[in-house]
Parts: structure tokens; C-alpha cells; sequence
């Protein structure tokens, strides 16, 4: 099983989602929705009591290891990311993932176009290739989210393609998601690359 984890920046903390975040996650996702058109992001409490169940069976069978963002400025949880799709190919079953997704990623409105999702990426990354020695990290969206995909290019990632039909949209039908992805011998840069970037904010 994943270990839980805190990971602190200068602007946020992520901590284990739990259900007790119910109340404060839902907050956040209500202050401005149309920001959310390719993004599953829980709608009203019992929804979001939902998604965090959901979220912490997927920790219980070692697939996620979910977040809470929480902004060190108001003490308010912001949104939500997690750690999914973990793999590991050569070593021990319960060794640290080789291989991940950061992904499930949405923030309220009032913090999009902040130093927010650049600290969270920067710290789960760390998290990835750092301390799990990872090989690989993936991220993707859907392929009609170009903010998501602006943003993910800022970051370093390489875009890898488009898998059509792949899953269900948010909005209905199905989606075409665009994949992205994070090698070990590329973390460097991009590691110098967000903590640039974060001084800007700062």
C-alpha cells in the first residue's frame, strides 16, 4: 500500500484526502463552476462525500494516493490531486511506484492562475523522482482543455499523442485525451524550471 504523506511548499500543503474534508472541498468547487468544463469536479455535498470515497477505496487497493490542497495563507483546503495509476514493474510489490500519474488535479476558482498548481506539481514531483525514484510520470487531459494543456507544456512535460475515444467526457460522450509525460533523466530541468517559476509568484 502507498504510504500517506504530507508534502509542505511556501503556499500550500497537501495532506491524505479524508472524509472529514468533505465539507471544505465542497466549498471550494462551488465558487465558480463554469471554470470547470472539462474537469470532473464534485457539484453539492452528498456528490463529494461520494468522490472522496471513491477516492479512498482507490488508496485502499494501492491504485491513488489522494490529496487535499490546503492554501497556507487562509488555512482553506483549495481542491484536490492525487497520485494514480501507480505501477511497479522490477521490484518488490511493496516497493515505491516506478511509474505514476499525477492527475485528478482541480483548484477553486479563486486560486487558478497562481503559484498553486505550480508548488503542487513541483512537490509531487519531487515526491515522484526523488524519494520514489520514479521513471516515469504521466499526465493528460481532455484534448479540448487547452488550459490544461498550455499549462502542462509550461511545465516541461512532452506531449506524447492523442488516445481517441477514451473515456467518458464530463460534458457527455467520449473523450480524446492528450498524454504528456515526465522522464527521470528530464526531471532536472523541469525541476529548475518550476522553482523559477514559483520565485515569480513569490
Amino acid at each position: 500500500m502507498l504510504k500517506p504523506v504530507i508534502l509542505k511548499g511556501s503556499l500550500v500543503q497537501l495532506e491524505p484526502l479524508a472524509i472529514d474534508h468533505t465539507q471544505a472541498l465542497c466549498d471550494a468547487g462551488s465558487e465558480n463552476r463554469t471554470t470547470y468544463a472539462y474537469t470532473h469536479v464534485p457539484d453539492g455535498i452528498e456528490e463529494t462525500k461520494r468522490y472522496i470515497e471513491r477516492a479512498l477505496s482507490d488508496y485502499e487497493k494501492g491504485l491513488a494516493l489522494p490529496f487535499a490542497v490546503r492554501s497556507l495563507e487562509t488555512d482553506r483546503i483549495i481542491g484536490s490531486t492525487r497520485f494514480m495509476d501507480v505501477k511497479v514493474f522490477t521490484r518488490p510489490a511493496d516497493a515505491a511506484p516506478e511509474v505514476c500519474e499525477i492527475g485528478s488535479t482541480w483548484y477553486a476558482s479563486a486560486v487558478q492562475r497562481t503559484g498553486v498548481n505550480t508548488e503542487c506539481k513541483l512537490l509531487m514531483l519531487t515526491h515522484a523522482f526523488d524519494v520514489w525514484q520514479a521513471v516515469r510520470v504521466t499526465l493528460k487531459t481532455d484534448v479540448r482543455n487547452q488550459r490544461s494543456r498550455t499549462a502542462i507544456l509550461r511545465i516541461g512535460a512532452q506531449f506524447e499523442g492523442i488516445r481517441r475515444a477514451h473515456i467518458p467526457a464530463v460534458d457527455g460522450g467520449l473523450r480524446d485525451t492528450a498524454y504528456y509525460s515526465i522522464l527521470r533523466e528530464e526531471w532536472p530541468y523541469i525541476r529548475q524550471n518550476l522553482s523559477g517559476r514559483l520565485k515569480a509568484y513569490n
